[in-house]
Parts: structure tokens; sequence; C-alpha cells
């Protein structure tokens, strides 16, 4: 009996084993309605198999019966809570459904937890994985700091494969974290020289830290290997006319800043001909043009800051047309002189 109990077993797990082959060949195919027959079929023959009731679960949320699938990733979660897997498994349903202190708690399972079970192949790509979701999910609820923790984390234990740090980099920039970001990118490229994604990268993260100088070298770089990137080709445009007409860049003699304020002074009344601003502000134009000239501004150097001020304030209330590089140009380096002055 023995023998014959032995040989009928060993068919059964034989026959659960083939229609469970057939499910995860349409799971991967994602015709999740046969593989979900098809895994049921084979827990007939082996009802507590783990890996079958793990499939059947990720066969049930390819389906979107989702109470179903929490059901028995409930279940395999007490078997083994180190799943990590079946946690992550768990901490996309609680995002789906808003339960944030679940969905934290099981992405942090996730993360550290074994992966040995269910993708034993690799490990570290599957934690770096839930890492990214978790910090996806962080920002699209508007926890950027614990977002910017998380990315932290992640980028220390990256590789030198320059596709994921271009990856984190683009995380980063989500994250409003543009140093974290530009480190980002700067790594991929020591690994990938003139690689396309990390330049334009580099470059809008020196965008967003003002260093237009590094910008446009990132752009110039990227435009050489993608001519056909406009976006950024547009941005180069605005870095290169901020570097060509900010008056207060360092290293700029009396007369070349003088230049620049009159350049910028008389641009600005152009725009006003078809762009009116408000009446104090036009006014305050039209008694500063007489005094916006190279002598005066020799004789007065305080007329630079006050006709740059003015100048400023036009570009920032205009709201008419399209604004040009050198409008956009003016925003900016009236921002970051902004953010430089008491």
């Amino acid at each position: 009996m023995s023998g014959l109990s032995r040989l009928y077993h060993e068919q059964q797990q034989a026959l659960g084993a083939r229609w469970f082959g057939r499910g995860v060949e349409d799971l991967n195919k994602r015709n999740y309605s046969r593989a979900v027959t098809e895994f049921r079929a084979a827990l007939v023959y082996s009802r507590d198999d783990y890996s079958y009731q793990l499939n059947l679960a990720q066969a049930l949320l390819g389906m979107q019966r989702t109470a179903e699938a929490s059901a028995y990733l409930a279940n395999l979660w007490d078997r083994e809570p180190d799943d990590g897997l079946v946690n992550l498994e768990l901490a996309r349903i609680a995002a789906r459904q808003g339960e944030t202190n679940a969905a934290l708690r099981y992405y942090h399972n996730a993360i550290y937890a074994t992966w040995s079970r269910s993708q034993p192949e690799d490990p570290e790509t599957a934690r770096r994985t839930a890492r990214l979701e978790l910090a996806d999910y962080l920002l699209r609820n508007n926890a950027t700091e614990q977002a910017q923790a998380e990315l932290i984390a992640l980028a220390a234990n990256l590789g030198t494969d320059p596709a994921e740090r271009v990856q984190a980099g683009d995380y980063f920039l989500r994250a409003r974290d543009y140093e974290h970001a530009l480190e980002q990118y700067r790594e991929s490229l020591k690994a990938k020289r003139r690689y396309p994604a990390a330049l334009a990268g580099a470059g809008l993260a020196a965008f967003e830290l003002g260093r237009y100088d590094v910008a446009a070298q990132y752009w110039r770089s990227e435009a050489a290997v993608n001519p056909n990137d406009t976006v950024n080709a547009a941005k180069l445009q605005v870095a290169e006319t901020v570097i060509r007409t900010d008056p207060f860049r360092a290293g700029l003699t009396s007369v070349e800043k003088g230049k620049r304020v009159i350049d910028a002074f008389n641009a600005t009344g152009r725009r006003m001909k078809f762009c009116p601003a408000n009446p104090g502000l036009q006014a305050k134009w039209e008694k500063l043009k007489p005094q916006m000239t190279s002598s005066a501004l020799r004789r007065n150097p305080d007329l630079m800051k006050e006709g740059m001020e003015v100048v400023f304030s036009i570009e920032q209330q205009s709201g008419c047309g399209s604004a040009t590089p050198e409008d956009e140009a003016m925003v900016l380096i009236a921002r970051a002189r902004q953010g430089t002055e008491p």
C-alpha cells in the first residue's frame, strides 16, 4: 500500500505541476482568466502549495479581483511574513485603497524582506523596485521629504549601471532634490559618457539649481548625440540667454553690466508695446527711460539696481503673449536676485 500511495501522490504532484506550468505561461502572457482557472486546477492536486496560491493571487489581481487576491495574500503572509513579493503585493493593494499606514508598512517589509522564494534570481532588483514604488507613492501623496529619504537610501546601494543611476536621478527630480539628482546623472555619465538621458537630466538638474553654465554644457553635449530633443533645445536657449544677459553675473566690468541693464530695459519697453504693464509700472519705466544711458549709469551705479527692479517687476507681472527666451531669462534672473537679497 505504501508503494501505491507513493505512486498516487507522485501522480497528483505531476498533475498539479502541469497545471501550474500552464498557469505561469498564461500569467506571463497576461491571460489572467485562463491563468486563474489553471492555478485553481493545480491547487486541486496540491491544496496548500505556497507558490500555487501566490501565483493565483497575482492572476486574480490581474483580473482586478482584489478581495479574493487579498484573502490569499493575507494567508500567505501569515505563513511567511518575510516573503518580499507577498509584502509588495499587499503594499500595492493598500496603496490603491488609500490605506497609507498599511502601505508604508508592507513596502518597508518588502524592501527588507527575503526574496529567495519569490524572485530568487535577482533579489536586489526586487528590493530596488519596491523602494522606487514606495518613493512614487510618497511623491503622489506629497510626502516629499519621506520620498527623498527613501531615494537617498536607494542611491547608496546602487551599482554602476548607468540606466539605474538615471532612473534614480529622475526620481530625485520629481522630489525636487536637484543636488542629488545631478549627482546621480554624473555617476551615470562616468559609466556611459555620451548617454543622452543622463546628459538631459543633468542639464535640467543644474538648470533648476540656477547653474546655467553647467546646464548649458550638458545640454550642448546632449544635442550632439540627440539633435531631435526640441524640449531641451528650448531650455538650452533660455540658459544661454541668462548667461548672455544677466547683469549681476560675477566677473563683469561696470561697462558690461551697464550695457546689459540698458539692453534689458529697452527689451522690456519693446515688450510693453504689445503686452502693456500696469499703469504704475509703465510710469516708472517712462520716468527712468531718460536715465538709462551708459554715462548716467557710470555716474550713478544705483540706477542699475533701480532699472532692473522695474524690468523684473514688469516681466514677472506680464501675462500676455508667448514668452520669449529673453522674457523667461529675466524672470529667472529676478528670482535668483531676490533669493540672494536680504
